[in-house]
């Protein structure tokens, strides 16, 4: 028997049948970040981006990302999602934009997957925003730091301060 969820027991794909869960409140928090260099640090803190606010756009796109989960990744669900924050927080040393999401359901699956996308999104929407002034950026450690809800119960990372 194979330990993957996504895989039966001859070994191909399936989407697992969450239709005998209980459903329960799920809550997912996932962080990233965008190190950058101190040219286009500025251009973000000061609002200058020739696109617009990289802040606010990103905060929306990775709201937006959440949503369309189930159509970015073959095998999730799509679920009912009743409240998505991201929140995208410039720092100055190391120069970085930190990237948190947490996304909230009532249901028979987690989000975990959600605020996962809605980290990644927010961060390749910061990098397309700035890339015409410089390509000085990485999109750094993406990771679920809680999971709640479920037969699983509680995740919590630990000692999440990675930069």
């Amino acid at each position: 028997m194979s330990r993957l969820t996504h895989i039966d027991n001859a070994g191909d794909t399936r989407m697992v049948d969450v239709s005998g869960k209980d459903i329960t409140e799920r809550i997912a928090i996932a962080r990233g970040h965008v190190a950058l260099d101190s040219a286009l640090f500025d251009i973000i803190k000061c609002q200058s981006a020739k696109k617009g606010d990289v802040l606010s756009v990103a905060q929306l796109a990775g709201i937006m990302g959440a949503k369309q989960t189930s159509s970015l990744i073959p095998l999730c669900h799509p679920l009912p999602l009743l409240n998505v924050e991201v929140v995208l927080r410039p720092v100055d040393s190391p120069p970085r934009v930190e990237i948190e999401a947490r996304v909230r359901t009532t249901g028979r699956t987690g989000v975990e997957m959600e605020a996962l996308t809605a980290v990644s999104i927010a961060a390749l929407t910061v990098y397309d925003m700035v890339k015409s002034a410089g390509h000085g950026m990485e999109i750094r450690n993406i990771r679920l730091v809680v999971k709640e809800g479920g037969k699983s119960g509680r995740f919590v990372r630990e000692a999440d301060d990675h930069h």
